[in-house]
């Protein structure tokens, strides 16, 4: 069995792109209310609740090594989410436009993850690597089911 530690600050960054997914669909939630496009809520809500469980399942590998468990968000997430509230607005508050944005921010946590299990494997036990493997399969789920709200939409307009 092995027992290597892990890199805190690695699992801190997925801890950060799961805190701007959260915040993201906290903002798309908002712009669905204001849009009147109140249906989307559901699955904004579902995907809140999904990164919220993946916080808590790295949370303990952060503790183990005596770090503490960001809560802050990427510089990078606040830039994305001040332009989707920009870019949804500009576009004449649609539901595509909504998606999109939305579609955006699950490639950011899908190209993190993936950096992650690429580059960084080394300095993360099998147990972390098989975690993170195992979210980054549900965000896919998560990400194609955006897309292809989306994509229904563009078929139908």
């Amino acid at each position: 069995m092995e027992n290597r530690a892990n890199d805190p600050a690695i699992i801190n960054d997925l801890i950060k792109i799961n805190n701007d997914r959260i915040a993201g669909y906290r903002e798309a939630l908002d712009l669905a209310h204001s849009m009147r496009i109140d249906d989307l809520g559901g699955i904004f809500a579902k995907y809140i609740l999904q990164s919220e469980q993946f916080i808590t399942e790295l949370t303990p590998y952060v503790t183990l090594e005596g770090e503490q468990p960001t809560d802050s968000t990427m510089l990078s997430g606040k830039l994305f989410r001040l332009w989707m509230n920009i870019k949804v607005n500009i576009s004449g508050n649609d539901r595509k436009s909504l998606l999109e944005s939305c579609e955006k921010g699950e490639d950011a946590f899908k190209a993190t993850y993936r950096k992650t299990l690429e580059e960084d494997r080394e300095a993360l036990s099998i147990h972390v690597v098989s975690l993170i493997e195992n979210q980054l399969s549900k965000q896919l789920v998560a990400h194609d089911q955006i897309k292809l709200l989306r994509d229904t939409i563009s078929d139908t307009i």
